[in-house]
């Protein structure tokens, strides 16, 4: 597509009467697979359906793969794919059937459409079950449906709402494998969670929302690289923390050894420099592995 950004959005605010789903919301969204998370009520679901055009910002603006949803609704929902999280699927269809429709609804004429749900069905593991009714499949092959009716008309961008929602952990894994899959097919996926391990495992980029407000939006790996590093020095331990708190890192010293961060990768040059200031004695430097979790949490104390 050439796109820079598939989600553009401009101090957006949406309220439910008296409650503020979304605040004052301004963020862009490379092409990729990119993580909406927060706890549930953070706002994202309301973002999604704001994206769909089903829901008009108060205030604010937003584009879509280029298109404003509120003006623009049938281009952006020609071009987009959406698994939502709630239980959907009509239990009388087969699953072929059911998603031929999907295809249909897309404009695409009954024959192609057909053979695109076989297909479909076989992308996401149910071509043995293609054929069985909706209303005798489990939690996980109902969850593979929603996901196939999504990409039948082959989107340039997949809104996911819970997709592993209620799976079983064989299920969840299976689940986040064919998300990842989709992104080599060069189809863009925003999903929305609110288990912080499926986003670590899946994105590449990461929005975080909480209580309906902006905590952080950026790269995966620049979150990864904000954990906390372990130093252990021969002696002057206070020293060389106090140093580093005066740079703006925070440190806590037990002993010969102290914890700094966290911070990016500018943080292990700062300790070398400081440790050589004072001839300190470097023994160890050991980065942590901050999770997307600690970071979420650590960014809504922040806010």
């Amino acid at each position: 597509m050439g796109q820079s950004s598939i989600l553009e959005v401009s101090d957006l605010t949406h309220d439910y009467g008296d409650v503020v789903a979304l605040e004052d919301l301004s963020l862009q969204v490379p092409p990729g697979i990119t993580g909406l998370v927060g706890a549930n009520g953070a706002g994202k679901t309301t973002m999604l359906r704001l994206m769909l055009g089903l829901l008009h910002p108060t205030s604010g603006s937003m584009r879509v793969l280029g298109h404003d949803p509120q003006t623009e609704p049938l281009a952006v929902r020609a071009r987009v794919g959406y698994m939502p999280e709630v239980d959907c699927l009509p239990k009388d269809q087969t699953a072929a059937d059911f998603v031929s429709y999907a295809a249909q609804l897309a404009g695409i004429p009954t024959r192609e459409a057909k053979r695109r749900s076989s297909e479909t069905l076989f992308l996401v593991g149910l071509e043995e079950e293609r054929f069985r009714f909706l209303g005798d499949f489990s939690t996980g092959m109902q969850q593979r449906v929603k996901l196939a009716q999504a990409i039948v008309h082959d989107p340039d961008l997949l809104l996911l709402d819970e997709p592993a929602a209620g799976l079983d952990p064989e299920g969840r894994v299976q689940m986040l494998q064919l998300i990842r899959r989709l992104g080599e097919f060069d189809i863009n996926v925003i999903m929305s969670s609110h288990v912080l391990t499926d986003i670590e495992e899946t994105c590449d980029w990461v929005v975080m929302l909480d209580g309906g407000n902006l905590l952080r939006s950026g790269p995966l790996e620049g979150f990864e690289k904000l954990g906390t590093v372990l130093v252990e020095v021969l002696d002057e331990a206070e020293a060389v923390a106090a140093r580093l708190r005066a740079r703006g890192f925070d440190t806590t010293v037990e002993g010969h050894r102290f914890v700094v961060g966290p911070g990016d990768a500018t943080l292990e040059q700062a300790i070398v420099e400081e440790a050589a200031a004072l001839g300190s004695g470097l023994v160890r430097m050991v980065r942590g592995s901050a999770s997307l979790e600690d970071l979420f949490l650590r960014q809504g104390e922040d806010a």
